[in-house]
């Protein structure tokens, strides 16, 4: 494929808005109260003043109620959460070099954790990172941009622009769904674009001396799951010689690592097609592996809830079941209906378990609380009149920090079922 034409032309979109007057705002005293206490969001509620028509992109100036600075951050008129904070407390100019230096900041946090025998890994994990709305995961020589909030769109050349110095072959842009509605504000610039390198869907990848192949421009997220590692590898060492059930399998995540720690038979469930055929390339890609090579793997092609519930009628049963859903609940008002489906999720899990076999399941709803997450398997497994001996409960990747209350996404349980 040829390297796009378009490739170079969003650095003169980004130059043009660079150059705009900034906003100055007043707030309410709880939003200054937050926003004070180093909270990185200011909704749209909280403002009280602003000094004229912000446009997306624009640094708005925060004002406490002495009219003494308090903080800087993007302006979203499109998004309840209106601001975005960048810097908080002391002023400072933010401009290409800021950006610059605190992208070199968030990579040079990671770059310790890996070796060549994990070549993806997130490399900006926005929020967390003091670059809010802006994710950047490594995938080998692939960087994929993903952005939250269209007003990145202007700051977009200092952030490349560092992240060209580590000489990536190719960076890719993904934009959530909200910001792909954003059309005035993206300036043409589009969902699976490439902004450096030759075009490429498939990239390889080593995960712990693992080979994957990820699609950066039309998979979920940036391409895979790079979140679920730690995870992953601690399933490794649980699976010699067991039956593993692997749902929401997506591109075989799990299924891999427990292929090699020894499972005899391994099944993916997923409801995506394409996922589970990449999920059979990752097999193949990691054949030199005895174990790999030598274990059953099977595709079970489905909605999970009624697959699982067949496969406990038809008398299935296993030694371990991974259970890792997507976010249940993306608004509050889904909350209720996560927990409820959680814990059908266990309690078909629990269904599908050997006396004293092994449940992992995960939730990444930011929304659910790690205690109500945790407390609906615990009654889901019990409506089975099973009891949950708890193991371990982990949480956030190395690569994945968390600043911030709301950023706290990731929670995974441990457990045996008897």
């Amino acid at each position: 494929m040829h390297e796009e034409k378009s490739n170079g032309s969003w650095r003169k979109v980004a130059r043009q808005l660079q150059e705009r007057k900034r906003l100055a705002l007043r707030i309410t005293p709880a939003a200054e109260r937050a926003v004070r206490g180093g909270h990185p969001w200011l909704f749209a509620e909280g403002i009280t003043k602003q000094s004229h028509n912000g446009r997306s992109g624009d640094l708005a100036v925060i004002f406490d109620r002495k009219n003494r600075f308090l903080a800087v951050g993007l302006y979203d008129p499109a998004s309840p959460i209106r601001v975005r904070v960048l810097q908080q407390g002391e002023a400072a100019m933010v401009d290409g070099r800021w950006f610059g230096e605190r992208v070199e900041t968030a990579v040079s946090h990671r770059t310790p954790h890996f070796n060549d025998q994990t070549t993806a890994y997130r490399l900006i994990h926005g929020e967390n990172d003091g670059l809010p709305g802006l994710v950047v995961d490594k995938y080998d020589q692939t960087f994929v941009i993903k952005l939250y909030t269209a007003a990145w769109v202007p700051h977009l050349e200092p952030v490349i622009g560092q992240l060209e110095s580590m000489k990536p072959e190719r960076i890719v842009l993904r934009l959530s769904r909200a910001v792909q509605d954003d059309h005035e504000a993206l300036h043409g610039l589009r969902d699976g674009q490439h902004l450096l390198g030759r075009p490429t869907d498939a990239v390889r990848f080593l995960e712990n001396g693992l080979w994957f192949e990820a699609d950066v421009v039309r998979g979920q997220k940036t391409g895979f799951f790079l979140d679920q590692r730690e995870n992953r590898a601690r399933l490794e060492g649980l699976t010699a010689g067991k039956s593993v059930l692997n749902v929401f399998a997506y591109t075989g995540g799990f299924s891999l690592y427990a292929a090699r720690g020894g499972a005899a038979r391994v099944v993916s469930l997923d409801l995506s097609q394409p996922a589970l055929a990449t999920a059979v390339r990752n097999f193949k890609l990691n054949q030199h592996h005895a174990n790999i090579a030598n274990a059953e793997h099977e595709l079970l092609l489905g909605d999970a809830f009624r697959a699982m519930t067949q496969l406990a009628d038809g008398r299935q049963r296993f030694d371990v079941v991974v259970i890792d859903p997507p976010a249940f609940a993306k608004r509050q008002s889904e909350v209720a209906g996560a927990l409820s489906s959680y814990g059908r999720l266990a309690r078909l899990g629990a269904r599908l378990l050997r006396p004293g076999g092994q449940l992992i399941t995960a939730s990444c709803s930011s929304r659910v609380t790690a205690t109500d997450f945790f407390q609906a398997v615990e009654q889901g497994v019990a409506a089975e009149n099973c009891i949950l001996g708890e193991v371990a409960h982990t949480f956030h990747a190395v690569d994945h920090p968390i600043g911030f209350p709301e950023g706290a996404y990731l929670k995974c349980l441990w457990a045996r079922v008897r």
